[in-house]
C-alpha cells in the first residue's frame, strides 16, 4: 500500500470567505482546500506554508491543528494508476493571511485561488476534502 502525507489549511477573511484552490489532476476539476504533500523531511507546518505560497500566492501563518482525516483510496480509484491502493493522510490547519497577494499557480496541480462565501462554496463542484475541512473548523 502506497502512502501520501499531506498539509493542508482552511484560510477565512474578515468577510467570512474561504480560501480554495482550483485542482485541475482530479477526474474532474474541483475545487479543493490549498495544501498538499509533503516533501522528504518537511515538517508538516512548513508545508502547508510551502503549498499555500505556490497554490494562491500567500504567506500564511499557520494557527492550531484542526485534525487529521485518513482515508484509503482503493487501487481503482486512483488519480494515477497503480496496482496499490493509496493511503492518505490530510493534515488540516487554521491559517491567516499574513502577505503576499493572490496569483495563480503555473505548472502545477491547481490552476487558480479564490475566496468564496460560504453560500457559494456548496454550488461549486468540490473534493470532499473541503467539507471536511470546514467541519473541523467549525464552520459547516
Amino acid at each position: 500500500m502506497d502512502m501520501r502525507v499531506a498539509a493542508y489549511a482552511v484560510v477565512t477573511d474578515d468577510d467570512g470567505r474561504v480560501l480554495l484552490a482550483r485542482w485541475t489532476e482530479g477526474r474532474r476539476v474541483a475545487w479543493t482546500m490549498p495544501g498538499g504533500g509533503l516533501e522528504a523531511g518537511e515538517s508538516p507546518e512548513d508545508a502547508v506554508r510551502r503549498e499555500l505560497r505556490e497554490e494562491t500566492g500567500y504567506i500564511v501563518k499557520v494557527g492550531e491543528l484542526l485534525g487529521i482525516h485518513s482515508r484509503v483510496i482503493p487501487a481503482g480509484q486512483r488519480v494515477h494508476e497503480s496496482d496499490e491502493p493509496l493511503h492518505t493522510l490530510r493534515i488540516v490547519y487554521r491559517a491567516v493571511v499574513s502577505g503576499g497577494k493572490l496569483r495563480f499557480e503555473t505548472d502545477g496541480s491547481t490552476d487558480m485561488a479564490g475566496w468564496f462565501s460560504l453560500s457559494s462554496v456548496a454550488e461549486l463542484q468540490r473534493v470532499k476534502l473541503v467539507d471536511i475541512a470546514l467541519k473541523m473548523a467549525g464552520i459547516l
